[in-house]
C-alpha cells in the first residue's frame, strides 16, 4: 500500500522512475497472506481522500483511480477498501459527518461505483484472482521491465489451468499494437477495460477479444497484439 500510493500520486511522466515500487511487493507476497488495504488510515488526518490522491485533471484523476482499484485486485491477496473509496469521494473521511451519496448522482463518480460493482463481480466469477493467491504457482510475470513506457502484465492462474492476463498501463498515452508475450495459445477474451466509456473512460479496447501469434516475444512461444487504453486496465481470460 504504501510504495504503491508513492507510485500513483507521482505525475505520470516521471512514473518510469519510480517503477520498482510497483514490483516489489512480489518480492515478499508470499512470505505471509497479505490483504491489498486502502483503509480508514490513507483518508484521514490531512492525507487526502483516493481520489484527491489521484494527479491530473479530473478526468485523469478518475482514470488513475480507476486504474488503482484494477490493480489492487488483480494483485495476489485480499481486498479491504473503506467506505467512500469506491465512488471517489472528494473530501477525506470525517466520522462527524455522513458520507458524500449525493455525489453517486454525478456522472464521472456515478460511472466509478458502476465499474466497482462490475470488478466486484469480475473478481467473484474467476477462481484465478483468489483460488490459490497465497501460493506462488497463481502469479507469474509477463513483462515487469518496461519502466519507460510504465508498463506491467502479469498472469493470474487457478488450480484448473484457468489463466486471466492482466495488463497496466501507467501513463496517459495510448499504446497501439502493443506486443505482449502470451503465456498460453489461443483466444484471449477481453473480460474487463476500464477504459470503457460506461466507467467515464475513452473507449480505447479491443473489440472484445484477441488471439495469439506465432511470434515469440519476451521469452514465451507466442504473442499477443493489444490495444492499451491511457491510464488504464485490460484483463483478459483464455478461452479454452
Amino acid at each position: 500500500m504504501n510504495d504503491f500510493l508513492s507510485y500513483i500520486e507521482h505525475e505520470p511522466i516521471h512514473r518510469k522512475y519510480h517503477h520498482n515500487q510497483l514490483t516489489f511487493s512480489m518480492m515478499y507476497a508470499y512470505s505471509e497472506n497479505f490483504i491489498q488495504v486502502f483503509s480508514h488510515d490513507e483518508v484521514v488526518h490531512g492525507k487526502g481522500s483516493m481520489l484527491g490522491k489521484m494527479p491530473g485533471d479530473n478526468w485523469q484523476k478518475f482514470a488513475n483511480l480507476r486504474l488503482t482499484y484494477a490493480f489492487q485486485y488483480a494483485h495476489p491477496g485480499k481486498n479491504l477498501n473503506f467506505m467512500g473509496n469506491e465512488f471517489g469521494q472528494f473530501r477525506e473521511w470525517n466520522e462527524k459527518q455522513s458520507l458524500d451519496w449525493h455525489l453517486i448522482t454525478w456522472d464521472s463518480h456515478g460511472k466509478l461505483l458502476a465499474m466497482m460493482k462490475v470488478l466486484n463481480h469480475i473478481y467473484k466469477d474467476n477462481a484465478p484472482f483468489w483460488e490459490i493467491d497465497h501460493y506462488h504457482t497463481g502469479f507469474e510475470w509477463i513483462w515487469c521491465d518496461d519502466a519507460d513506457n510504465s508498463i506491467v502484465s502479469f498472469v493470474r492462474k487457478d488450480d484448473h489451468g484457468n489463466q486471466i492476463l492482466c495488463v497496466f498501463n501507467f501513463t496517459p498515452v495510448v499504446r497501439h499494437d502493443y506486443r505482449l508475450g502470451a503465456p498460453s495459445r489461443g483466444k484471449w477474451k477481453e473480460i474487463f477495460n476500464t477504459d470503457s466509456d460506461i466507467f467515464g473512460g475513452s473507449n480505447v479496447g479491443n473489440f472484445g477479444e484477441v488471439w495469439t501469434q506465432d511470434i515469440p516475444w519476451q521469452n514465451r512461444q507466442w504473442s499477443l497484439n493489444i490495444q492499451l487504453p491511457p491510464l488504464g486496465a485490460v484483463y483478459f481470460r483464455l478461452e479454452r
